[in-house]
């Protein structure tokens, strides 16, 4: 590594560590490289910023995030949540497990953890609390169960990986089925193992006859479609566009969506794409500079010369990206390192689908944890609970997504099952 390159790489740390939004920071590392090395023409930097933006694949990203604006003007969260409900009431921590099992089902329709999080907190929280749940449990599950969903198709974080190592989004969207699907049942079981040693009670003891599960299965039938239409028949792009207008067509079958709603969404839905692909466009100007200085070629004849087992491999990568995604947004830190260490998985034949399910969940891991963790902070500055209280709270909950990632780590069919069956 030159000396210049170290320098950028300090500069954009530096910034980071500052909290100068994340695309300034990386910009400004890679700026400090171009100064310091006038025979690299400054258009370079203009041409890589504009050509990060233009796969076309990315136009998923600004689609999807607009699908689920939608939805939430729509009233389908209400109704999808009276649906959880009752599929769940019987069991111990009856609101939790509903908490749990909402954010899998929404992961289907946001693709976004921050605006599920900052939903539930509004949501499930207060009313948690009313029923005898303490302040800082509820915020935990509403923060963890959150991690849910960008495993959960059309998560944001799938889209930007296949972007970004040339993987089929299509595939990292079957196998988010089966990660997101294990993540949320474990999590209930642990949910419910707490709720019961703790003596929270469930939401009903009626049972749970046809009569009563298809009375709340009906209103949320439509939204509930949503991931199987779009995943099954269109490309990751072409299901973007179609949500929008099964959003849209939602609206109007509900009568809940005005135009000023749309208007709304719209504008929403411009700032929070924009965030992404500032942090993408900057990025890119990045992963060029580490490429002309050969960084992951060097790093990848490192790796194999010194590291002979893909298990180990695995470890070293899942150790450093908890690190990381400890101090650095996921999105952020996914543009960089991913055309760093995917190449380098390859290399030691591990499958691309279950590598990159190990990195997305580890990046969902980063985004709760201390001290940076974005989920704990929307989360606990809306449910007003402290820091210190929630992480203590929130032990138990890191046992188990540390568990979750050895499963994907060392059983490959967790994450390749279901896409070798539907492929």
């Amino acid at each position: 590594m030159s000396d210049v390159l170290m320098l950028s790489a300090i500069v954009m740390l530096v910034l980071l560590f500052l909290k100068v939004p994340v695309y300034i920071a990386v910009l400004g590392g890679s700026m400090v490289y171009f100064v310091l090395n006038p025979d690299i023409n400054a258009v370079v930097f203009a041409q890589q910023a504009i050509i990060g933006t233009e796969k076309i694949s990315l136009m998923a990203i600004p689609f999807f995030i607009c699908a689920g604006i939608f939805m939430n003007y729509t009233g389908v969260t209400k109704r999808i949540m009276d649906f959880c409900e009752v599929v769940t009431g019987r069991l111990p921590g009856g609101l939790a497990q509903v908490n749990v099992l909402l954010s899998t089902v929404m992961g289907g329709l946001s693709g976004s953890n921050i605006a599920d999080a900052a939903m539930e907190s509004k949501m499930m929280v207060p009313e948690m609390t009313k029923k005898g749940f303490s302040l800082e449990f509820s915020s935990v599950v509403t923060a963890a169960s959150s991690m849910i969903t960008p495993l959960i198709p059309p998560g944001i974080a799938m889209i930007l990986y296949g972007c970004i190592a040339n993987v089929s989004i299509g595939k990292l969207f079957i196998s988010g089925f089966g990660v997101g699907g294990l993540l949320c049942i474990t999590m209930m079981i642990l949910v419910g193992f707490i709720s019961k040693k703790r003596g929270y009670g469930n939401l009903t003891t009626e049972k749970l006859t046809w009569p009563r599960f298809w009375k709340a299965f009906k209103p949320a039938v439509l939204p509930l479609l949503l991931p199987i239409i779009i995943i099954g028949i269109f490309t990751a792009t072409e299901a973007g566009a179609v949500a929008i207008l099964y959003a849209a067509l939602l609206g109007i079958i509900y009568r809940e969506m005005h135009v000023k709603d749309m208007v709304q969404g719209l504008k929403e839905t411009v700032c929070s794409t924009a965030s992404i692909m500032l942090i993408v466009s900057a990025a890119s100007v990045f992963s060029w500079i580490l490429t002309k200085e050969r960084i992951p070629q060097t790093l990848t004849a490192w790796m194999l010369a010194n590291i002979h087992s893909k298990f180990v491999f695995l470890i070293v990568v899942n150790v450093f990206l908890l690190l990381v995604g400890m101090f650095i947004e996921g999105n952020a830190s996914m543009i960089i390192l991913v055309p760093l260490l995917a190449p380098i998985a390859a290399e030691y034949g591990i499958n691309e689908i279950q590598f990159a399910m190990i990195y997305i969940f580890n990046n969902a891991i980063g985004a709760l944890s201390p001290p940076m963790g974005t989920l704990m902070f929307v989360t606990c500055s809306i449910t007003k609970c402290k820091t210190a209280a929630f992480i203590k709270e929130a032990v138990p909950f890191y046992i188990l997504l540390v568990v979750n990632l050895m499963l994907l780590t060392w059983f490959e069919p967790f994450t390749t099952f279901l896409v070798n069956l539907f492929y």
